[in-house]
């Protein structure tokens, strides 16, 4: 068997047999009521989405250009980024017997390297149609150098080059030449990505845009007939670019969506890199995506036992966005092909594609004569002699989406309440969309609220106390505890003073210790999968199901801020009296704590302990660091209550520029502070 052969099948065994979540396996088996809440996400996200309420074309027609420009902003492309010089470079030529091969790279931004094949017959008589192929995770290494994953889907390109087409067959991020990443919270804990509104899906996206940028220089390549293909992560490159691009005249992605229940119900999302999902700000479900290729000719393509893309979420897909179709009267431009066989890279597969882009891009019909098989050896299609020094693949996740600016301290001085009020507002629609709308009725009243007496060995203020635990819902399905600590003879209908710790992991009063507070009572709050409130399973597990938040919406943080705030409205509810209400973090918690002040009636005072979390280890809001400067953060809170700090100026120096202005009109920001919280 030859070398190359040899590569191709280690490639597809690497692509086709890495082993799928089961029903085992996946994350919420352990937490029933935490499955039930994603359940009852999703249904709302179904019913917002769902395709069939258009009753017209013109109400389609009205709502496209919104959907194009929140699938651009849900990737980190909006605003646009500058379509800056590409700097394209043919770095050699691969002639074989039936076409050639250009080597080329070119610049997406500058620093971002795309690496490619461009496929050629070896005659070209008038400019040909196109084909952008778009490889997925198969990736082919040699003496540990990376050849890119186009090694190893170099058949697709060669078949399209020997039948009439131009066939350009780019690296993705990942697995590429330049070896970036692409699992940021599957694997490496970047939580951050969730907080700057970055997906990997993004830089793909515009790689494409700017695939087909290159290709419009190019004397060969017919720009009007540009079609697009690729599988599994291919396949979802495939809806990005045919969605965002009207110049993608023809698509057939394979194996690459399927429905939101079955990435966050079904635990698909577990088998599945963060490539594959877009940022869902504006909580959609995947057939918007598909129904904005409409009318133009798509063939929908999967297998029947694909356990990552699985059938019954393909077709609810292709029902969805037939409905689209039939109010532009194209039926005939929509096609689903669904073959028998596991997620791989069948013949089947690639039969139906040719025959696709033949029937549209070349009006041929014809019967598919010749088979894709592969003819090169890797070598033949290495793009960089040498890689490139001044490359940003390996950190294109810091700079892709860029952080939000912070405005001068002379421009918010100027109108204050309009820079916390449009602040709260920029929070509410780029942060918070997964909140409820109204908030759910307290299901526990104070004849609920019981003494434990097992935890008579904790003390609070020195003294030996009672402890009751409240239970409250935060929301339908999630059901969380808070403990409470005061003399044993106390009456929480009377309590006129109360400090709340935000306890992000072992609690207060279980170790036991001393808790030293000027307020009457102590009431400790662990927010959901913290604490007490922990879910089930092994830190994989746990992983997985912090990566179900993002797509519907949301981050476990996000919730958790939720969480506090309806801990805030219980205790204000059981403690009627309630004069004076002191906000803690215990650290982990501070931007939690910040945040979570903001949209309350004001406290009194808030107190952070710990230093302030550098940039990627802050609490992972959904679109957080885009959206506001974080370091501001501090001064929005400081407006409302008096706010301690043990961080030092230096950590936040916007924020304490800001509370120390001379025409500074909100509260006191104090820095410094001596710990006073469990010793």
């Amino acid at each position: 068997m030859s070398q190359r052969m040899c590569l191709f099948l280690a490639g597809l065994i690497l692509v086709c047999f890495v082993k799928p979540a089961t029903a085992e396996d996946r994350s919420l088996r352990e937490n029933p009521a935490l499955a039930a809440w994603f359940e009852s996400e999703v249904e709302e996200i179904e019913a917002d989405s769902d395709l069939m309420r258009y009753g017209s074309l013109a109400e389609w027609e009205t709502d496209r250009p919104r959907l194009r420009n929140e699938l651009f902003d849900m990737l980190g492309l909006e605003p646009r980024p500058e379509r800056t010089p590409l700097q394209a470079v043919a770095t050699g030529t691969t002639v074989s017997d039936d076409f050639v091969v250009e080597r080329v790279h070119f610049q997406s931004m500058p620093g971002l390297y795309v690496t490619g094949d461009l496929y050629l017959p070896k005659t070209i008589t008038e400019p040909l149609p196109t084909i952008l192929y778009l490889c997925g995770h198969g990736g082919v290494k040699k003496d540990g150098v990376s050849f890119g994953n186009k090694v190893h889907y170099q058949h697709h390109g060669e078949w399209f080059a020997r039948n009439g087409y131009a066939c350009l067959t780019i690296d993705s991020l990942q697995l590429g030449e330049i070896e970036a990443i692409h699992h940021g919270t599957y694997k490496f804990n970047r939580w951050w990505w969730n907080s700057r509104g970055y997906t990997p899906a993004g830089v793909e996206a515009w790689n494409c845009i700017r695939a087909l940028d290159y290709l419009e220089t190019r004397p060969e390549v017919d720009a009007k007939r540009f079609g697009v293909t690729g599988r599994s992560g291919g396949g979802a490159y495939s809806w990005w670019i045919a969605a965002l691009d009207d110049r993608i005249q023809c698509a057939v992605p394979v194996a690459g969506i399927t429905s939101l229940r079955d990435h966050v119900v079904n635990g698909c999302v577990e088998g599945h890199c963060d490539c594959m999902f877009m940022v869902n700000t504006f909580r959609w479900d995947y057939a918007k995506v598909a129904a904005l290729l409409a009318p133009r000719p798509l063939l929908i393509s999967n297998t029947d036992k694909d356990t990552i893309f699985p059938l019954e979420g393909v077709i609810d897909i292709y029902r969805q966005v037939r409905h689209i179709y039939r109010l532009y009267d194209a039926d005939k431009n929509l096609g689903l092909q669904i073959t028998e066989g596991p997620h791989k890279d069948t013949q089947e597969l690639h039969i139906h594609a040719f025959r696709w882009f033949n029937r549209f891009l070349k009006n041929d019909q014809a019967m598919i004569t010749t088979t894709a098989v592969p003819f090169l050896e890797p070598e033949d299609l290495k793009v960089f002699p040498q890689l490139p020094s001044d490359e940003l693949n390996t950190r294109i996740d810091e700079i892709f989406v860029p952080a939000a600016p912070i405005p001068s301290t002379d421009e918010i001085i100027e109108d204050q309440q309009a820079w916390f009020d449009g602040s709260l507002q920029k929070l509410r629609d780029r942060c918070f969309r997964a909140w409820p709308t109204d908030a759910a009725e307290l299901s526990q009243g104070a004849d609920d609220i019981e003494t434990d007496s097992s935890q008579e060995s904790t003390k609070f203020n020195r003294k030996p106390c009672r402890v009751a635990t409240l239970t409250f819902a935060s929301q339908p399905g999630v059901i969380l505890t808070m403990r409470l600590l005061c003399d044993a003879g106390a009456n929480l209908n009377e309590l006129r003073t109360l400090e709340v710790l935000v306890a992000g992991e072992e609690t207060a009063y279980k170790q036991g210790n001393d808790y030293s507070s000027s307020c009457e009572a102590l009431a400790i709050v662990s927010l959901r999968g913290m604490g007490e409130n922990a879910w089930v399973g092994s830190d994989s597990k746990r992983i997985q199901i912090e990566r179900r938040f993002q797509l519907i919406g949301a981050t476990a943080d996000t919730m958790r801020v939720w969480d506090l705030r309806r801990a805030i409205q219980v205790l204000r509810t059981e403690c009627p009296e309630l004069k004076e209400l002191v906000l803690r973090s215990d650290g982990r918690t501070q931007e939690i704590v910040l945040l979570a002040s903001l949209f309350e009636p004001p406290v009194s005072r808030i107190e952070c302990t710990g230093p302030w979390p550098a940039d990627h280890e802050q609490s992972a809001i959904l679109n957080l660091s885009r959206t506001l400067p974080v370091d501001l953060l501090p001064a929005l809170a400081a407006w409302r209550a008096d706010l301690t700090m043990d961080a030092s100026r230096s950590d936040i120096a916007a924020s304490a520029a800001l509370s120390e202005h001379a025409n500074w009109t909100g509260k006191s920001l104090t820095f410094g502070r001596e710990g006073t919280g469990p010793k």
